[in-house]
């Protein structure tokens, strides 16, 4: 490390300040890793499935007998065709189209791919039971005869997505398939179940972590204070306490392996709809499970499969494995939600002290968990808002499964496009009705208002940010300073960290008197685009950020960050940053462009050039993660384009990353090392520069080069600073602007 460099990072430890005051709350479903993405029409598309009071597939409607609303707006039909696996019509000899009968219907497709339908067979983690009854039925499915343009999927959830069997029209292949997929042990959890039986009887001989929990039913028991002899005073105390820390550490644990399955659970179906899009036809899920939970934490990946189904034209059918309980869900749900309400008024009318040390309303809370862990909740949700069906309530799964054969191969295709050609990211609900009366019309309802068809699943918190950018509006509401840098490593040599800065007096914190507490909720996406105009990267999350009201004041003073690194190929790209304040209605946008050097060892290459806002200590621990911004013992923070203060600075300080070819550095014969020049210009010419060697590579023919420049003989103005690294054989040259103000 030069002189330069430490007496640089003397001074940004000395006055470095947060750069954000906020407390973050945790929110891995608000999160998404790298995306791609296609673009296409807006037109809507729906899979309508008509029957009448005896379940028979109504055949003969024709366009006139439809309604479609989009948000109660009556919407004109542009096409309607009933469409079945024979719909197709051979070519003739000539190789033309022989003329169909005339039709109230309009065509909508091309003949080639009418009547083609896939369908995605998903075996959710199950009891043994279920697994049993889901493999039956499947395989009852399975057995009838696929044609040419019938394609089945095998798929098993369990902590991650498993393809048993690719898309397929081999009868024999899937029948395999759904035998192994029926006979995989997958872990499976019902402890809250358990945990409220406990309560609501008041006495029992033990909780057992055993079969529906993944652990051997000779593993921990736990038994229950109100079951438990022994003497009473002290002692009784004692065994309240161990009961209550018992039960809480439960519930902890089934909150958290919950979430964790909930996410488990999105993400793969998420997968498996966004396989499906580009295939066209009818397509569908059939999804077998024993429930569906959808915790608060899972709440908007949920809305996302949702979203991703509607979108992909994609109807999810759930089938609930567990067949007929000796008990519904729905009694043991209210029983439970009685048996805590008992509870709770039991204690808000005690005279007696409360020593559970809880709130009261932390069984509130439980009620409102128990409600969404009730097995048909979310599978319910899932099939109603996609145009399926849930299957429930009876151990003869097949007749189910036929009827849902049924809605595969004969079906009415009727698409319109919106009357509001607002595009504002907003969800809009569909509604299609049949004027014939005594008919039952399923369909799905709704879809975010975003132009264009998204290769990734489109999160609710998105939609509006993707609108925006769909419309092309920049406003500028809020200030977004935003970068994309290039930092190339030896094992990722397209790898760019994109960074992301808000200042949070421009968003809107909304402040409860009531709860003593601020809370604001907004969003950041970036899109990375090529060279075309395409975007192939989708980054985002999710801020719903709060503290004490007695902060308020200091956090608006700071600034919130976002930090993601994404990989990509040589080329040029745009990036676009978007945030969305949904409080308060408002946003910003900003545009950067970034080169992404050709790859390759024998030529050098140099990193993008970043002016330092400060630097910032960290562990040793912190010190073995593989970031491109540590230096040292120090994790440097870029500076996105604010100006450069004389009155708060006296340097400017700057870092880059070099990669030198094998053959670079200095030889024993003497060879002169690579030269690093240093210019900066102004109105495109050099009004200073400074050349020195370059400092001697690590093992990987890496070189961090920081420095600093004296801020004080700076005019205001805007400057450009041009990093150059000459080799023996190439140079190889990077450059960013900044600003000084006085």
């Amino acid at each position: 490390m030069n002189g330069l460099t430490r007496i640089f990072l003397a001074l940004a430890f000395s006055c470095g300040v947060s750069i954000s005051v906020f407390t973050q709350t945790r929110n891995n479903s608000g999160q998404q890793e790298d995306t791609r993405i296609v673009v296409d029409s807006a037109e809507v598309l729906l899979d309508t499935i008509v029957r009448d009071k005896k379940g028979r597939v109504v055949r003969d409607l024709t366009a006139s007998d439809f309604e479609v609303y989009e948000d109660g707006v009556r919407q004109e039909l542009s096409a309607a065709r009933f469409i079945t696996r024979e719909t197709a019509v051979p070519r003739n000899s000539a190789g033309n189209q022989p003329r169909l009968p005339a039709s109230s219907l309009t065509k909508t497709a091309d003949d080639s791919v009418a009547g083609v339908s896939a369908l995605a067979l998903v075996f959710d983690r199950l009891r043994p039971e279920s697994r049993n009854n889901a493999r039956q039925a499947a395989i009852v499915y399975a057995n009838r005869n696929l044609t040419a343009k019938d394609f089945v999927g095998v798929f098993a959830i369990d902590q991650s997505l498993k393809t048993v069997q690719p898309f397929t029209n081999d009868t024999q292949l899937v029948r395999q398939a759904v035998d192994r997929a029926g006979s995989m042990n997958s872990s499976t959890y019902n402890l809250g179940v358990e945990l409220d039986r406990v309560a609501s009887r008041g006495t029992t001989t033990e909780v057992a972590f055993g079969g529906q929990a993944g652990i051997d039913r000779e593993g921990p028991v736990i038994t229950s204070a109100a079951a438990a002899p022994g003497p009473g005073g002290e002692a009784g105390v004692i065994a309240a306490i161990v009961s209550t820390m018992t039960r809480r550490s439960l519930e902890i644990f089934e909150r958290l392996e919950r979430e964790q399955q909930g996410h488990a659970t999105s993400n793969s179906l998420l997968a498996v709809i966004e396989s499906l899009r580009p295939i066209p036809g009818r397509k569908a899920v059939i999804f077998f499970s024993d429930g569906l939970a959808i915790p608060p934490a899972v709440e908007t990946h949920f809305r996302a499969v949702i979203n991703s189904a509607n979108r992909a034209n994609v109807s999810v059918y759930a089938v609930d494995a567990a067949g007929l309980r000796a008990e519904s869900s729905t009694a043991e749900t209210r029983r439970q939600i009685n048996a805590l309400s008992a509870k709770l008024s039991d204690r808000a009318n005690s005279s007696g002290e409360d020593t559970s040390g809880q709130p009261l309303t932390r069984d509130l809370e439980r009620n409102e968990d128990i409600l969404r862990f009730n097995p048909h909740s979310g599978l319910g949700q899932l099939a109603d808002e996609t145009g399926g069906f849930l299957l429930r309530d009876t151990n003869n799964l097949s007749d189910g499964l036929r009827r849902i054969d049924e809605d595969m191969g004969a079906y009415y295709l009727l698409s319109y496009t919106p009357k509001d050609g607002n595009y504002d990211g907003r969800f809009r609900r569909v509604e299609v009705k049949s004027k014939r009366s005594g008919l039952g019309v399923q369909s799905r309802k709704g879809y975010y208002a975003i132009t264009g068809s998204f290769a990734s699943p489109v999160l609710a918190y998105e939609a509006p940010a993707l609108a925006i950018a769909a419309g092309g509006r920049r406003p500028t509401d809020l200030v977004v300073r935003a970068a994309a840098l290039s930092f190339p490593e030896a094992d990722r040599p397209g790898l760019v960290p994109v960074v992301v800065e808000v200042p949070a007096r421009f968003v809107t914190l909304s402040g409860d008197e009531s709860k003593k507490q601020y809370s604001t909720d907004f969003s950041i996406v970036v899109l990375i685009r090529d060279e075309k105009g395409q975007v192939v990267r989708k980054l985002s999350n999710r801020y719903m950020l709060g503290g004490a009201l007695d902060k308020l004041a200091a956090a608006r003073q700071g600034d919130v960050l976002f930090y993601r690194e994404a990989e990509l190929d040589p080329g040029q790209y745009t990036i676009e940053t978007i945030v969305h304040d949904a409080l308060g209605n408002k946003a910003g946008v900003s545009t950067n462009r970034l080169e992404v050097p050709e790859r390759g060892d024998v030529q050098t290459r140099l990193s993008s050039v970043v002016i330092i806002k400060r630097a910032e200590r960290i562990g040793a621990a912190e010190q073995k993660t593989n970031s491109p911004f540590h230096f040292g013992d120090a994790l440097l923070y870029p500076n996105l384009g604010e100006p450069l203060s004389k009155q708060s600075a006296k340097q400017i300080a700057f870092f880059c990353v070099v990669h030198l070819p094998k053959s670079a550095g200095v030889s024993s014969g003497g060879t002169t090392a690579p030269q690093v020049l240093v210019e900066v210009r102004q109105h495109n010419r050099t009004i200073g520069s400074t050349s020195s060697p370059l400092p001697p590579p690590d093992a990987n023919g890496r070189v961090q080069y920081a420095s600093v420049l004296p801020l004080e003989k700076f005019q205001p103005g805007m400057y450009e600073l041009k990093i150059t690294v000459k080799g023996a054989d190439d140079s190889v040259s990077r450059s960013t602007q900044f600003t000084v103000e006085l």
